[in-house]
Parts: structure tokens; C-alpha cells; sequence
């Protein structure tokens, strides 16, 4: 039987009278790849926000695991386990890959202070994995700054997976990227798959199709539709508020 990994039970976010997030409910299961879909406005991105702490939630709750995360702040819901990539990705740019990893794997604050004392070794064979997995093995000792976008995306997907948190949101990861950087990631997304539980917010329907385990699909803050991605497709509200007659190609 699986595990919840993240439970979001009738969330809801109220803006002076307007529902962005409207009793929003759906339980994903540990090691899961969870992919939402819908239209600009349907309250993907608010959704995430709600999860991550961002945003207070009007009414409703979420859990990571069996810890109610929904009061808490956003450092304290990601100390519980949430890690989060936005869109524009965030590294230090004036230190190598390696030395960005070696920052996020750390359980001590402070960036230079991480950098100072030799980790264990347990953790520099993780690190190694993270690259491996990642693809920036010829690129390690590169100051991050200097990286192409896709290396960036990847770099900073490589330093979430070092934190080791219980759940990963990922928003829109392909974003700007070319058809092979992104084909890249979604292999680098779909070996992250069973090992983290992952809730993915993207546009882009070959790449959806690509990875998806299971679908979530909003409109006007609300769950349209729920299912694997053959259901998906040939549902017809979804097709008529969102995915049109091509379905998910």
C-alpha cells in the first residue's frame, strides 16, 4: 500500500472576494511523479505557493507525510521536507558546480563556512551521483555563472536533490530550454521518479507526456480532472477547457 507523501485536503486561497485556489484536494503518493496541467490563471502556480508556505491558505490544509505543514512558515515548511525550483533558477554563481552542491548537501548554514571543512565521505559519493545524474560531470570545477541555461536548470535540480527533501515542486523546469536540453531533463526528472516525490507544474505537452505518472488538471482554481494520462486525454472537459482536439501530443 503506498505512503502519502503529500496530502492537500480542501485548500483554499480567497483574494478580497476572489477564489484563485477553490477546495483544492489530492493525496500524492511517495516516489510519485505528479504533473499539473491547465490554462494561465487556472491557479497552478498559486497552488504551489500554498504548498511551499509562499502564501497563506485562506481555508484547508497540507501535509508532508503525516506532519501538517499548512500554518507553518516557508523555511519551517522546508526544513519539514518541501524543497522547491522556481522557474528563473537560483545558484551562486561565483562558485564552481561542485562547491554548489557541496553548499546544498550541507546541513550547516552559512555558504563559506560549508566550504571550509571537508565533508564526509558518504556525502562527496552522493555528490558524485547528483553529477552523475545531472550530466555536469565534464563541468565541475566551471563557476557556475558561466553555465548555459539548461546547465543551470540542471545544476539547480542537482542541488534540490542534495538537500534530500521529501517532496520536490518543480515550476515549469523546461522553461527557455531547447528540445534536447529539454528531453534531458526529462530524463534527469524521470530517474529522480520512485527515489523523490515530485510535483511538476509545465506547459509543454511532449514533455508531459514524457514523464507523467498521473495528471492534475485545474481550472478556475478547481480540480477539472484526475488520472493517468490516457484518461486525461480523453476527457472531454479537459479537451474543452484546455487540450483541444489534439489531446496531449
Amino acid at each position: 500500500m503506498s505512503t502519502a507523501s503529500l496530502t492537500i485536503d480542501g485548500l483554499t486561497v480567497d483574494f478580497s472576494g476572489f477564489r484563485a485556489v477553490d477546495s483544492v484536494s489530492t493525496v500524492v503518493d511517495a516516489g510519485e511523479l505528479r504533473v499539473l496541467l491547465g490554462a494561465n490563471g487556472a491557479g497552478k502556480t498559486t497552488l504551489m505557493d500554498l504548498i511551499s508556505g509562499k502564501t497563506r491558505a485562506t481555508a484547508g490544509k497540507v501535509y508532508i507525510g503525516d506532519t501538517e505543514v499548512t500554518a507553518m512558515s516557508e523555511h519551517a515548511i522546508a526544513r519539514a521536507g518541501m524543497g522547491r525550483k522556481f522557474q528563473i533558477p537560483s545558484v551562486f554563481r561565483d562558485l564552481t558546480v561542485r562547491q554548489n552542491l557541496e553548499v546544498a548537501a550541507s546541513p550547516s548554514p552559512g555558504v563559506f563556512a560549508n566550504l571550509r571543512f571537508a565533508l564526509p565521505s558518504s556525502t562527496t559519493a552522493r555528490i558524485d551521483e547528483i553529477i552523475e545524474l545531472v550530466g555536469l560531470g565534464d563541468r565541475v570545477d566551471t563557476d557556475a555563472g558561466t553555465l548555459s541555461h539548461g546547465e543551470t536548470q540542471w545544476l539547480e535540480l542537482g542541488m534540490l536533490i542534495a538537500q534530500r527533501p521529501k517532496v520536490i515542486l518543480l515550476d515549469e523546469p523546461t522553461a527557455g530550454m531547447t528540445e534536447a536540453e529539454t528531453m534531458k531533463t526529462a530524463a534527469i526528472i524521470k530517474a529522480m521518479r520512485g527515489e523523490h516525490t515530485l510535483v511538476v507544474v509545465e506547459h509543454d505537452m511532449a514533455f508531459v507526456k514524457e514523464i507523467a505518472n498521473r495528471i492534475t488538471v485545474m481550472h478556475l482554481g478547481k480540480v477539472l480532472a484526475e488520472g493517468s494520462v490516457e484518461s486525461i486525454e480523453k476527457n472531454q472537459a479537459v479537451r474543452d477547457a484546455y487540450l483541444g482536439s489534439k489531446g496531449i501530443v
